[in-house]
């Protein structure tokens, strides 16, 4: 069954004892796109949720993110006060003992960039292989959310494609029943108009120059293989739409192929209803190519 390339999947869990939240969105794309954000901390772990997403999702540009739950209760830093006050009552004293120094001001932010006193919070070097097994887990259940909706999505659109192909092949069979009252008019036009032009000098058209010019138009105007290769074609973008994997290029090559076919019919086809008919069959396939553009 196809899956849709849109889809939305989220997990909640624990990652170095902090609740922690990983939400993954996915639109369409002709490839595949992935978009990671993690925290500093566990920026070690970004290759290996970039592995398991791309080992699950090929086509769609992927949006992930890691985040604590509750970014308040998350110490991701520590201030070292006491060397912070240290360092600035010995900045004080030696402005007091220079001249010319007391109007001088202590910039803190520039107190903050200096060595060892604002650390950042991580896994130790022998926790990283537990804090990226917490991460991979965490990230698997939102895939998993994330597959179930893609492939609900992909059954919606499996029944609008469905019907699509329906409308389409309806159209064919009215057009297949067409082609033989197209060239009966066109026989009955052509004795009419030639008769006509004949009448004045007492010819008559005989049959057999009839039956020569119809087939001649019969011979150019044929349309029966190229509404059986759209019909072949139709069969295989239904089969297509069953089978497991990604089908989203076949789909849009397949697609491709029918419209080719509907502009040789409407171009071969001499008759004003199977034009009319034609449009509408492009007009299915339009949104048949739409919607394939969503599947993965």
């Amino acid at each position: 069954m196809i899956k849709s390339m849109t889809g939305y999947g989220q997990a909640e869990g624990l990652i170095c004892g902090v609740e922690h939240v990983v939400e993954i969105k996915t639109v369409n794309n002709r490839y595949l796109r992935t978009e990671i954000r993690l925290p500093d901390t566990f920026a070690f772990a970004q290759e290996d949720v970039d592995r398991l997403i791309r080992r699950q999702i090929v086509r769609g540009t992927v949006n992930y993110v890691l985040r604590p739950k509750d970014p308040a209760a998350v110490g991701s830093y520590s201030l070292d006060e006491a060397a912070l006050k240290d360092l600035i009552v010995k900045l004080d004293q030696i402005r007091s003992s220079l001249p010319g120094c007391g109007a001088l001001s202590i910039d803190m932010a520039t107190l903050l960039n200096l060595p060892n006193l604002v650390r950042t919070f991580g896994p130790q070097p022998d926790q990283t292989a537990q804090v990226r097994d917490q991460i991979l887990a965490l990230s698997q259940q939102a895939l998993d959310r994330l597959g179930q909706m893609r492939l609900t999505e992909g059954q919606f659109l499996c029944q609008e494609l469905m019907g699509f192909c329906q409308a389409i092949a309806d159209a064919l069979d009215r057009i297949d029943g067409m082609r033989q009252q197209v060239l009966e008019a066109y026989a009955a036009r052509l004795r009419r108009r030639v008769d006509k032009l004949l009448a004045a000098v007492a010819v008559q058209l005989d049959d057999q120059t009839l039956a020569r010019e119809v087939a001649v138009l019969a011979e150019h105007s044929d349309i029966t293989e190229e509404l059986a290769r759209l019909r072949s074609h139709l069969e295989q973008f239904r089969q297509a739409c069953t089978e497991e994997g990604q089908v989203g290029r076949r789909l849009d090559f397949i697609s491709q192929e029918m419209l080719r076919e509907a502009n040789t019919i409407a171009s071969k086809a001499g008759d004003a209803g199977i034009s009319t008919l034609i449009v509408d069959v492009k007009c299915q396939i339009d949104r048949i190519k739409e919607q394939v553009q969503n599947v993965e």
